[in-house]
């Protein structure tokens, strides 16, 4: 892995967002705006065990679309699906940069691992008090 690229943390917002069942459904759009205000400080000091900085993209899709990036995130809203814009995002990170993928999904870790990247679950970017909320 090269030292030269920060570390690129793919963030799977549908997958993140519908870990916690806070209501998320009637505001999509909302939902994936308040996760990208939280990836902010990530941006500068890591993730846990990943020290920063790291670049971050947060993939949409669906109602999502169009949720505009903020300085520290990236957002990339999916043509289609957004397990396949993120295996295409970590295939073009290629062997040489360091790529994690935050997701839940059980099928894109398999996708993603063929590209070297790496999956960790929702609770490295949720805190968990957001987890345990009914």
């Amino acid at each position: 892995m090269s030292d030269d690229a920060a570390v690129l943390v793919i963030v799977d917002a549908a997958n993140v967002v519908g870990s916690v069942p806070d209501g998320w459904w009637r505001d999509r759009r909302g939902a994936a705006e308040r996760l990208r205000d939280s990836l902010v400080p990530y941006a500068a000091e890591g993730l846990p065990g990943l020290p920063g900085p790291v670049e971050i993209v947060l993939v949409v899709e669906g109602a999502a679309r169009g949720v505009g990036s903020v300085p520290g995130v990236e957002v990339a809203s999916a043509p289609g699906s957004g397990d396949d814009l993120i295996a295409e995002l970590a295939a073009a990170a290629g062997p040489d940069r360091e790529c994690v993928v935050v997701t839940a999904d059980r099928g894109l870790p398999q996708r993603v691992e063929a590209y070297e990247a790496r999956c960790v679950g929702p609770r490295t970017v949720r805190p968990a008090s957001d987890q345990d909320t009914p």
